[in-house]
């Protein structure tokens, strides 16, 4: 399913031309579906720094969160590439939600990212879901990457104890797979400390006329590893095989009021030798969703890091 333009007219500090992406949707049927990016860069080459920033969102987001962290990474002369992924935001929606898996996700993301745009030297910066996401497509794909950034999330297989964090696992589960009218700019608005206008919640619910739209917005909360017999698990050992070898600078720029994470950047810092001696920060007065709590911090965050890892 498309979502109709008129959805996204007059969307609130979202000027930017989509562009789109086709991608085999993977069901053996050779049936393709369309993948949105934005694309910004300096209007003036002589400004161009010559680096490539992919920002990949979380759920149940879409590329509307960077809407305030683009301009200023365009600004200090960077590219600017952030995705939808399928299912979120102005790309296709699956009505087959098993379609939604690891997997099909990291291969759209490489179909559109390297395929289509023919991306290198890329800093990858990725949030909640899109980190794990990106985590994956780091790993399977290491000299594509120049350096990351992640923020507010992880990549852990299942089996083993999720401790203090299964409570607020079951209660996710339960109220995405439970609850009838499903509100992206809702949960958004409650995983932020700042208040969003009713313009911005509108937006964060654009992509959704009907609840067969959110298919991909509910399999996410599906898709936590909990088990030792999870079918993400080979995936995420495999990855992680990479990524305890990794020297590719890594920063590590949580919220330091995310009632997600916690603020615990160490399962990612501790593991990944790229993030040894980096200048990790806990992003002050910002909850789960740091785009929206304090862009210009964040985005000073990626510029800085850009700078001293040359």
């Amino acid at each position: 399913m498309r979502t109709p333009e008129e959805r996204f007219a007059e969307l609130p500090d979202y000027p930017f031309e989509p562009h789109y992406a086709e991608v085999r949707l993977g069901n053996g049927s050779g049936d393709v579906v369309r993948m949105h990016y934005v694309d910004e860069r300096p209007s003036d080459p002589a400004e161009a720094s010559g680096e490539t920033v992919v920002l990949l969102h979380g759920n149940p987001s879409w590329s509307y969160l960077y809407r305030h962290v683009i301009p200023p990474l365009v600004a200090a002369g960077h590219r600017c590439v952030a995705v939808d992924l399928i299912g979120f935001g102005k790309s296709d929606k699956v009505v087959d939600r098993f379609a939604y898996t690891y997997a099909n996700h990291v291969r759209w993301l490489r179909e559109t990212l390297f395929d289509h745009l023919g991306l290198r030297d890329v800093t990858l910066v990725c949030h909640d879901w899109g980190g794990t996401l990106g985590l994956l497509l780091l790993a399977q794909n290491p000299t594509r990457f120049r350096r990351v950034v992640a923020s507010n999330t992880g990549l852990r297989a299942g089996g083993g104890d999720l401790g203090p964090g299964w409570r607020s696992v079951a209660e996710w589960l339960q109220y995405t797979q439970r609850t009838r009218d499903l509100q992206p700019g809702l949960i958004v608005d409650g995983f932020a400390q700042t208040a969003l206008a009713p313009a911005v919640r509108a937006a964060y619910d654009a992509p959704y006329p009907g609840d067969e739209y959110l298919h991909g917005v509910r399999r996410f909360a599906v898709l936590i590893p909990i088990t030792a017999q999870d079918d993400s698990n080979p995936l995420i050992v495999d990855a992680w095989k990479v990524l305890e070898k990794l020297r590719t600078p890594f920063l590590c720029a949580f919220s330091a009021q995310d009632h997600v994470s916690r603020g615990n950047h160490e399962a990612l810092s501790g593991r990944i030798p790229g993030a040894q001696g980096q200048p990790h920060v806990a992003i002050p007065n910002a909850a789960h969703f740091v785009q929206e709590d304090r862009p210009a911090e964040f985005a000073a965050a990626v510029t800085s890091f850009i700078a001293a890892t040359p």
